[in-house]
């Protein structure tokens, strides 16, 4: 078992922002079932993703046109689906840990095997009351996280109490949660997202490399890089500086997914407009490992020019052809205003389910 900081543990601060990082657009969605996509996953040469409540009933499988050419229905009804990830076995695991109004007494990891269909719910609670959710992370050793997404205090980490791994979890449960670390990220000045001022940091989504070694925090406006050599994020995430590349201007930016060969992959919803296109961060867990970047436990925070965000976030075109992902086949009143017009917005309200 990974040895994990104590709940004190966090990390702070704004990264490292690497102004020559640009993602690049692949290819753009045109199916309605993507209009809220929240989660993204590569597994077995497929890439899936997700749509969060009232468009999470089924995963749909994406090809390199960002075409759906299938759909995996979810085997129980969710009541918001906010990211996925890939378990050590290859299984899908749907984090349905969304709850914008607060009221949930369980959120739920479901397993999902993209083959057969088949799946279990695992319901879990929080320790202290219930949090908003919208980035699960699975360490190489099976043990998930989730990290919550909060207003004007740290995102916390959470893990099933123990450190159980994935096929430890009861079904349905609930299994009790821990908190073990927390995480802030930003302010930075990056344009994007619906949330005007407070947006660049809250945490909508997150990914590990296929080897265990990377972890990926994204805000609405930036991707925060964590290298984790050992395989524990949680001390990644909370002693260690990140890498930050600034994100294109996206609507509502809130999937991540590394390819297995370490490309980061960053979707948005829709959020009424155009489908925006997929991106593309090439050779993303690389730039994590780069000792020129790291900064260990000291905060670079202080060093960083935030008014370059704003030209890194444009991007980089396609050029002759759309490329390919590499697998096989505040603060203040502003800030509470913003995030208050956005809460009442964000979408229609959900019983609780399952």
């Amino acid at each position: 078992m990974l040895l994990v900081p104590s709940a004190a543990a966090q990390s702070s601060g704004s990264g490292v922002l690497v102004t020559d990082a640009r993602f690049e657009p692949v290819c753009t969605p045109t199916d309605p079932a993507v209009a809220e996509l929240s989660g993204l996953a590569v597994a077995d040469g497929r890439t899936y993703g997700i749509g969060d409540s009232g468009t999470d009933d089924a995963v749909v499988v994406l090809d390199g046109e960002c075409a759906v050419t299938g759909t995996v229905p979810v085997p129980v009804d969710p009541y918001d689906i906010e990211d996925m990830g890939v378990g050590p076995d290859g299984r899908l695991w749907l984090s349905d840990t969304g709850d914008n109004q607060r009221v949930r007494s369980t959120v739920a990891l479901i397993s999902l095997d993209p083959g057969s269909g088949d799946g279990q719910l695992h319901r879990l609670t929080y320790p202290d009351g219930a949090h908003d959710a919208e980035t699960l992370l699975i360490q190489r050793d099976g043990v998930p996280l989730i990290v919550t997404k909060e207003v004007l205090v740290a995102n916390g980490i959470y893990r099933p109490a123990g450190g159980t791994a994935l096929d430890g979890l009861a079904a349905p449960g609930p299994s009790p949660l821990e908190r073990v670390g927390e995480v802030r990220l930003g302010p930075t000045t990056t344009p994007g997202g619906p949330v005007p001022v407070g947006g660049s940091t809250l945490v909508t989504g997150g990914a590990v490399s296929a080897d265990g070694t990377v972890a990926a925090l994204r805000t609405y406006t930036d991707v925060y890089l964590f290298s984790a050599p050992d395989g524990d994020l949680v001390r990644a995430l909370t002693t260690t500086t990140p890498v930050r590349v600034a994100l294109p201007n996206q609507p509502q930016g809130e999937a991540i997914a590394f390819t297995p060969d370490g490309d980061l992959l960053a979707g948005s919803e829709s959020a009424g407009g155009a489908l925006p296109p997929l991106q593309i961060l090439r050779g993303a867990a690389d730039l994590a490992r780069d000792d020129s970047w790291s900064g260990g436990s000291v905060s670079l925070s202080a060093s960083v020019d935030e008014s370059a965000a704003d030209e890194a976030s444009g991007g980089t075109a396609a050029g002759d052809g759309a490329p390919r992902w590499s697998t096989p086949a505040l603060v203040g009143g502003a800030l509470v205003a913003g995030l208050a017009t956005f809460g009442l917005v964000r979408r229609r309200s959900r019983s609780q389910r399952h």
